[in-house]
């Protein structure tokens, strides 16, 4: 297969579990420490050599765009004021990569996102990065996604192990094992099966490198569970499929991963990444000891340990 050389971003989320913050400012732009979570996920394919992103996005998602772009009047100010840091990630956005822009309209699900991107991608092998996980940029991940995909020629997903507790919440795979420890053959895949009926605690997180072959499969998915074109049903396709198809295997990630699709979460991955940085560490690290010694017990009372 040839190599891949192209990201899709689908965006086109209404983010309502972030209302009201989301009516006016798409979930993608919601500040990660202080870059917009989305600069995250293009600066990852940036890093694992795919400079051509295409971000399949809906109506209000204009600030998407405004992010990638030149700001001739910040960037001007800036200069006046002799503001290089500050002017300099700015900048920094706008050359990150090539990104291209298209409209899903109808909101049919993640397949039908991804099924939108087929004339941009063409007959070739291509990743998909969802904004909701932030992996961390220590980790390798999408790398070695795409060296696994180049040397079996096969589809690629990204595993995580999870609570079984949490497991009804994610997409799970079926495995079998292969000749390489954190590389699996997918022989079966559920999307959020009901509590206690799990397969496995193998959990399919937002990173993905599909064979082209799987817009064909779209086209004639019907729509599964909540009604829409779900992804997960043309994997399994793909898994059942030919030997010449190489089937599906996954990934299994063992690092760091950030989930931002949650309020809980979402705050807890802003606190991680922040007191892990040199500029912010050094003052959040001792605040949030003495912050959580007074937290107590959760009936107003100090802890008593």
């Amino acid at each position: 297969m040839a190599p891949v050389t192209k990201a899709v971003v689908p965006a086109a989320g209404l983010g309502t579990r972030f209302l009201p913050a989301t009516k006016a400012m798409p979930k993608e732009m919601l500040p990660v420490v202080d870059k917009p979570a989305i600069q995250y996920v293009v600066e990852e394919a940036v890093a694992a050599g795919l400079t051509d992103v295409l971000m399949i996005t809906g109506r209000n998602k204009n600030a998407l765009e405004n992010h990638f772009d030149r700001v001739g009047e910040l960037e001007s100010t800036l200069e006046r004021k002799g503001d290089s840091d500050k002017l300099e990630k700015v900048n920094y956005s706008t050359g990150l990569a090539d990104v291209h822009y298209l409209r899903q309209g109808d909101p049919k699900g993640l397949g039908h996102a991804v099924l939108r991107a087929k004339m941009h991608v063409g007959h070739e092998p291509f990743a998909v990065l969802l904004g909701d996980d932030l992996i961390d940029h220590r980790d390798v991940l999408l790398t070695r996604m795409l060296d696994v995909q180049q040397q079996r020629s096969t589809t690629i997903v990204a595993l995580l192990e999870v609570d079984p507790s949490v497991a009804h919440l994610y997409g799970i795979a079926t495995v079998e094992p292969t000749d390489e420890e954190d590389v699996v053959r997918i022989t079966g895949l559920v999307e959020k099966p009901a509590p206690g009926t799990a397969p496995s605690n193998l959990a399919i997180i937002g990173r993905y490198v599909l064979r082209p072959e799987i817009f064909d499969i779209l086209e004639r998915t019907e729509p599964g569970k909540g009604g829409e074109i779900q992804l997960t049903d043309a994997l399994q396709e793909m898994a059942d499929g030919p030997d010449w198809a190489g089937g599906v295997h996954g990934v299994v990630f063992r690092g760091r991963r950030y989930d931002t699709g949650d309020r809980a979460d979402y705050i807890k991955a802003v606190v991680q990444l922040a007191v892990e940085r040199e500029d912010l560490g050094p003052e959040l690290r001792p605040w949030l000891r003495e912050f959580a010694a007074g937290l107590g017990d959760g009936d107003g009372d100090p802890d008593p340990s």
